[in-house]
């Protein structure tokens, strides 16, 4: 639908908005075919002036340091890199002049068309069970990997010579909003809790790009949703198709069985809970998500347990990434909301401190106060969220410690840890404040305790 639109209207070109890994790969992709293609960022950063020469040895024109908005509002199509605010000007101007606009991934799974994809969204757990479902592909002997908002562009994957034979792709709230075509093999609903809040007017909008995963649902479709979520649940409800559902406290389609310490299929076990090496229930729920998606596909129970076993986790999501003088240090970097801080202080067995700042995502830190009451030792607090923190905490009856460099974070942290405890990097915020993405973030705490 994309590529017609343009070939549909000879000598017009695509312009690409954004121009990091996904619009850059967006760009390639559109030149491999013969497209005219304007693409535009607003940075100006040393990488970004070499993807520029980059691109334009292939033949596309390239703006830094702004956008023509006029040349957008000209252009057959605009593809729109997942970072893009669906209300920011180069945006805004495509829809002022009635001028399509799709999300990089709509465009990379258009250029696949045989490929057949589990896609998996919700507000936490969606890289790890994107992770996930991509492994237990691969252990069944498919030609699988995972992309999307995971990391590798759509389009990145479909410039490859041999294409896969299933992607599991990871898909943010931004991405859905501008990929009208998506008809997902499986689709996976994690769950849903308040987050984007600084990026969306309000809680029903954000939600509202999550059920356009659901855009296309017919008969055939099969969804994998969190019984233990209320909110999922009620998006599901009149979605067609057939619905199977996974739960960490009762019975259900893939389950936790407690008392035995067991995951199960239905009556079947799948896996005892001591061979998946993950931390927390939130990771038991991923793991079920993930392998009722898998096996709706037709791959065998033992083998869905074997590939589990064989799952280590992704980095920044509750990675241990040391233990110095009796202390283990989490990296949980990816934590960019409150609930998935609320989890990672639930996963730990241990009292811990807690690392707990960046930018302010717009929801109030009071909600943390019972996940942290009874074993966090204290909370470390710093980046522009600071003194929201600090207000949100008072009378919660954890000590709130203030910090400014990120050097000053971790120093603070080892004056607070005793041995037997663990120190958690789980911010609950994005890190635009101090670094360049949750990355650069976790790997600035990852140095710092492999340097001691």
């Amino acid at each position: 639908m994309i590529l017609e639109r343009v070939a549909r209207a000879p000598g017009s070109e695509v312009a690409v908005v954004g121009l990091g890994l996904s619009g850059a790969a967006a760009t390639r992709l559109l030149r491999q075919v013969g497209l005219r293609v304007y693409g535009s960022d607003a940075g100006t950063t040393p990488a970004l002036e070499k993807r520029r020469a980059e691109l334009q040895a292939l033949g596309a024109d390239v703006e830094l340091g702004g956008h023509d908005l006029g040349r957008i509002g000209r252009a057959a199509v605009c593809i729109v890199s997942p970072g893009i605010a669906p209300e920011a000007p180069p945006i805004a101007a495509a829809h002022r002049a009635s001028i399509p606009v799709f999300a990089e991934a709509a465009l990379g799974l258009e250029a696949m068309p045989g490929v057949q994809y589990i896609a998996v969204t919700g507000t936490n757990g969606k890289s790890t069970t994107t992770a996930l479902v991509g492994h237990l592909l691969g252990a069944a002997g498919y030609r699988a990997l995972a992309a999307g908002n995971l990391g590798t562009p759509l389009s990145e994957v479909a410039l490859e010579p041999v294409k896969p034979e299933w992607i599991a792709v990871e898909l943010s709230s931004f991405q859905l909003h501008d990929m009208p075509q998506i008809r997902p093999t499986v689709g996976v609903l994690t769950n849903l809790q308040p987050d984007h809040l600084d990026r969306y007017p309000s809680l029903a909008e954000y939600y509202g790009d999550k059920a356009r995963l659901f855009a296309n649902a017919g008969a055939e479709s099969l969804w994998v949703i969190n019984a233990d979520d209320p909110e999922s649940e009620s998006m599901v409800r009149a979605v067609p198709g057939q619905k199977v559902r996974f739960s960490v406290h009762r019975s259900a389609d893939g389950w936790y069985d407690g008392p035995k310490g067991e995951l199960r299929l239905g009556a079947e076990t799948l896996l005892p809970r001591a061979e998946l090496g993950l931390l927390g229930d939130h990771n038991v729920a991923n793991a079920l998500a993930a392998a009722l998606a898998v096996r709706a596909v037709g791959v065998d129970r033992s083998v869905l347990a074997g590939g589990l076993r064989t799952f280590h986790g992704l980095p920044h999501r509750l990675e241990p990434v040391g233990e110095v003088d009796g202390v283990l240090w989490i990296n949980d970097s990816k934590a960019t909301n409150l609930a998935s801080t609320e989890v990672a202080a639930q996963a730990l067995d241990r009292p811990f401190v807690l690392l707990l700042g960046g930018r302010h995502k717009g929801a109030p830190y009071t909600s943390l106060g019972p996940a942290l009451k009874d074993r966090c030792r204290g909370v470390v607090a710093y980046g522009e969220a600071q003194p929201i923190i600090v207000r949100d905490l008072k009378g919660s009856g954890v000590p709130v410690v203030q910090a400014g460099t990120f050097d000053e974070v971790i120093e603070q942290a080892r004056a607070l840890a005793r041995p037997g405890d663990a120190v958690l990097l789980s911010p609950a915020c994005s890190s635009y404040d101090m670094f360049n993405n949750y990355e650069e973030r976790g790997a600035r705490f990852r140095e710092a305790v492999r340097s001691w």
